[in-house]
C-alpha cells in the first residue's frame, strides 16, 4: 500500500472508531500502572554472609525445616527471592507451592513482610533501623505422592535441592551472594554433594562458605544406604539405593563407569571442574531424575541397575548425558541462556546444542567406554530416526521451536505429542549432530570428526568451573574451523526450518539406511519390557499400556482415523479379551489385505465395536548396513582413551 493511502485509511480508523467507542455506553477502566519495585541484579559482592540451616530429619512427613540469617546493609525494604528459573530445567519450575509457614525477624521480634502480588516468587521484608541481619524460617513441604510433584524424601534416601529450602536477596548476581550451609540429616545417613569444605559432627553436615550460584548447583543426595567408588580423574560415583543389596557392583561395572569418564576427558581434553560427584539413585520411591551440574549431577536408575546388568543397557545413557554437560551447558552455555539470577527469564534457543550435541555425545561415548553396546546405540538412532520419518508436527514446528517446549508445556503430557511435537531437539539434535560428524569425518578421510569440534569449542583452561557464553554464529565459525563448509546454512536448514526432509542423513552418511521389520529392534524391545507396553506406532499408529490402555496416539494414522485418543481402553480384540499377543496377532492377521483389525474399545463408560483397516503387519524401525568398506559407525565408536 503506498504511503498516501495508509495515512488516507489511518484517517478513516481514526473517525470511525470513537463512534464505535462511545455508543456501547459500558463503564471502561484504565490499568492500574505497577510499578518496577524488585531491583535488578548488579555484577557487585553482597555484604556479609548468609548462613542457611536446613533440618532435613521429619522423613516420614518429607518435611524440611528452614532458618536463614541474612545479613542487612540498610532499613527498609529488603526484597528476598524464591528461585523461578532453573538451570537445567529451561523453564520456571520453582516450587513456590510447597513454600510454607514464611516468617520473618530480626532480634527474636516479628517483621512485617507482604508477597509482591505481580511476582509471587518475590517477598518484601520490612527492615528496621539499626538491624544488622533478619532471620527468616520456613517449611518446605516435599510432595508425598507423585500427583503432588516428584518425591524427593522416601524412607531410604532423599534428594535435597538447595533452591527448594532457601531464599536470596534481590538487586545482585547470584555469583556475588555468599552463603554458608549446614544441613542435618535423619541419624545414620550418609549424604554426599560436591560442596566443598566439608565437617561432619554427627549427622550435622556443615561447609565452607561458596556464593548463592554454586550452592544451587550443588545439590545433595543422603540415604541410609549408601556407596562410593572412586573412579579416577577427580570423578567418584557416589549411590544411594532402596535396599542394601542393589549396591552390590561389580569390578565390571565400575571399571565401565571409570572408562566413561576417561574416554570424556580423551574427548575435551580438560577437566572444568576441581572434582565431580556423580549421585546416583537406584530406587523405585524417589522421584526420577536426570539434571546436571558442572561438578555433579543427579541421576537416578532402576534398583536393579547393577543386580540385572545385561537387562538395563538401553537405559545406562544417562550418566554419560550429564556427565557431558560439566562441558557443555554448565561451562559453555548458549548467551541467552545464561542469566545472572534465578529471576531473570531464560532463552532456550540453543538447546539444540547444549542438549542435542550432549545426546549425539552419551551415545557415543557410552559405546566408547562399554557402558552401552553398539546394537543398541544403532537401535536407539533408529528409533528416534524413525518416529521423526513419520511425525506430521515437523511440517509446521522446527526444531529450535521445541526448545522453548519445558515453558510453553512444562513437559505435561499432551493430546497428540505427534502433532504437536515435544522436546525433540534432544533426539532430533543427536541426528544432526550425527550427520555433521560423517560429514567431517568423510570430508577428511576421518583425519578430523565432531571431536575436533568438541576439544576446540568446549575445551579451555584446566579446572575453569565459570561459564563462557556463545551464539550461533560462534558455533558456525568453530564448525567452519575444523572443515570448512556453509555449517551456517546446514544448521538453520535442520534447525530453525520446518517441513525438512527426515533427519536420517548422518545414517545415510555412515553406509547404513533405515529399514523396518516384524521385530522390534533391541532398544524397542528393552523399554517396551521395562514400561510393560507395546509401542504400535508404525503400525497402528498407537502405544497400548500393559491394561490396554492406548496413549501416544500418532497423528492421522489408523487409530487416530479410527477415532482412538488416549485414554481408550482395549476391551477385546477380535472378541476376546485384550492382551498384547492377541493385538499383535490381530495385526499379523490383517496383512492378508482383506481382514480389518476389530477392536471393543471403552471411553468414559462408552462402548463401541472398531475395524482398522490397516494391512502393513508389525512394524519397528532398524538400522542395515548398506554399502561395503569401513564401517564408519565404528570409527566413530572408536575408544580414544589410552587402553
Amino acid at each position: 500500500m503506498k504511503k498516501a493511502l495508509l495515512v488516507a485509511a489511518s484517517l478513516i480508523t481514526l473517525s470511525v472508531a470513537p463512534a464505535v467507542y462511545a455508543q456501547d455506553g459500558n463503564s471502561r477502566p484504565q490499568p492500574v500502572v505497577q510499578p518496577l519495585t524488585i531491583p535488578l541484579p548488579a555484577d557487585k559482592p553482597y555484604p556479609g554472609v548468609m548462613q542457611l540451616k536446613v533440618d532435613a530429619t521429619d522423613v516420614a512427613r518429607g518435611i524440611f525445616h528452614v532458618r536463614q540469617t541474612i545479613p542487612v546493609a540498610k532499613s527498609g525494604k529488603l526484597t528476598l527471592l524464591y528461585p523461578e528459573w532453573l538451570p537445567g530445567k529451561h523453564a520456571p519450575r520453582g516450587a513456590i507451592a510447597e513454600m510454607a509457614g514464611f516468617r520473618a525477624s530480626a532480634g527474636g521480634k516479628p517483621l512485617t513482610w507482604t508477597r509482591q502480588p505481580t511476582d509471587v516468587y518475590a517477598f518484601d521484608v520490612d527492615v528496621p533501623a539499626g538491624t544488622k541481619s533478619i532471620d527468616v524460617t520456613f517449611d518446605f513441604l516435599s510432595p508425598t505422592r507423585t500427583s503432588e510433584g516428584r518425591v524427593v524424601v522416601t524412607p531410604s534416601m532423599m534428594n535435597l535441592q538447595w533452591e527448594q529450602v532457601s531464599l536470596y536477596p534481590a538487586g545482585y548476581f547470584t555469583r556475588g551472594i555468599a552463603v554458608q550451609l549446614e544441613v542435618t540429616l535423619p541419624d545414620g545417613w550418609t549424604g554426599a554433594s560436591a560442596l566443598d569444605g566439608l565437617k561432619v559432627s554427627g549427622n550435622r553436615y556443615s561447609y565452607a562458605p561458596t556464593n548463592y550460584e554454586v550452592l544451587v548447583d550443588s545439590p545433595m543426595f543422603a540415604g541410609r544406604y549408601f556407596r562410593k567408588w572412586d573412579l579416577g580423574n577427580k570423578v567418584t560415583l557416589n549411590v544411594v539405593a532402596d535396599e542394601p543389596k542393589y549396591l552390590e557392583a561389580s569390578p565390571d561395572h565400575i571399571a565401565r563407569h571409570a572408562a566413561l569418564v576417561s574416554e570424556a576427558v580423551a574427548l575435551f581434553g580438560v577437566r572444568h571442574f576441581d572434582r565431580y560427584e556423580f549421585l546416583l539413585a537406584l530406587t523405585d520411591e524417589l522421584g526420577g531424575i536426570g539434571l546436571e551440574h558442572h561438578r555433579s549431577s543427579e541421576n537416578s536408575r532402576n534398583p536393579d541397575y547393577f543386580t540385572k546388568w545385561n537387562d538395563n543397557d538401553w537405559e545406562r545413557g544417562l550418566l554419560p548425558h550429564e556427565l557431558v554437560h560439566s562441558w557443555n551447558g554448565k561451562y559453555r552455555r548458549p548467551d541467552k541462556l545464561w542469566t545472572p539470577d534465578f529471576r531473570t527469564p531464560m532463552q532456550d534457543n540453543l538447546l539444540w546444542v547444549y542438549e542435542g550435541q550432549t545426546s549425539f555425545w552419551d551415545l557415543v561415548l557410552a559405546g566408547r567406554s562399554g557402558m552401552q553396546s553398539k546394537e543398541m546405540i544403532l537401535a536407539e538412532w533408529a528409533t528416534n530416526a524413525g518416529n521423526y520419518s513419520v511425525q506430521p508436527g515437523r511440517t509446521w514446528r522446527s526444531v529450535e521451536d521445541t526448545t522453548l517446549d519445558p515453558v510453553i508445556a512444562a513437559r505435561k503430557p499432551k493430546p497428540f505429542a505427534s502433532w504437536s511435537r515435544s522436546e525433540d531437539y534432544y533426539n532430533e539434535g543427536s541426528l544432526m549432530w550425527l550427520e555433521a560428524d560423517m560429514l567431517i569425518r568423510q570430508g577428511t578421510n576421518n583425519a578430523k570428526s565432531l571431536d575436533n569440534f568438541a576439544r576446540a569449542f568446549f575445551g579451555g583452561r584446566e579446572g575453569d568451573f565459570g561459564q563462557d557464553s556463545y551464539g550461533f554464529d560462534d558455533v558456525a565459525q568453530a564448525l567452519n574451523a575444523v572443515y570448512p563448509h556453509d555449517w551456517a546454512s546446514f544448521l538453520r536448514a535442520r534447525m530453525q526450518a520446518s517441513g525438512q526432509p527426515a533427519p536420517t542423513g548422518g545414517i545415510e552418511r555412515a553406509g547404513y539406511r533405515l529399514v523396518w521389520r516384524d521385530a522390534p529392534n533391541v532398544f524397542d524391545r528393552d523399554r517396551m519390557a521395562q514400561a510393560k507396553n507395546a509401542d504400535l506406532t508404525h503400525s497402528l499408529g498407537m502405544t497400548v499400556d500393559k491394561d490396554g490402555v492406548a496413549t501416544g496416539i500418532l497423528w492421522d494414522g489408523p487409530a487416530f482415523k479410527a477415532d482412538i485418543v488416549n485414554g481408550t481402553k482395549i476391551i477385546a480384540v477380535e472378541g476376546l479379551s485384550y492382551s498384547r499377543e492377541r493385538l499383535e496377532s490381530a495385526i499379523r492377521a490383517a496383512t492378508d489385505g482383506k481382514t480389518p483389525v476389530r477392536l471393543l474399545v471403552e471411553r468414559g463408560g462408552r462402548y463401541r465395536q472398531i475395524e482398522i483397516a490397516y494391512h502393513g503387519g508389525l512394524r519397528w524401525p532398524h538400522l542395515e548396513k548398506t554399502a561395503s568398506g569401513p564401517d564408519w559407525f565404528d570409527r566413530l565408536l572408536t575408544p580414544r582413551r589410552a587402553l
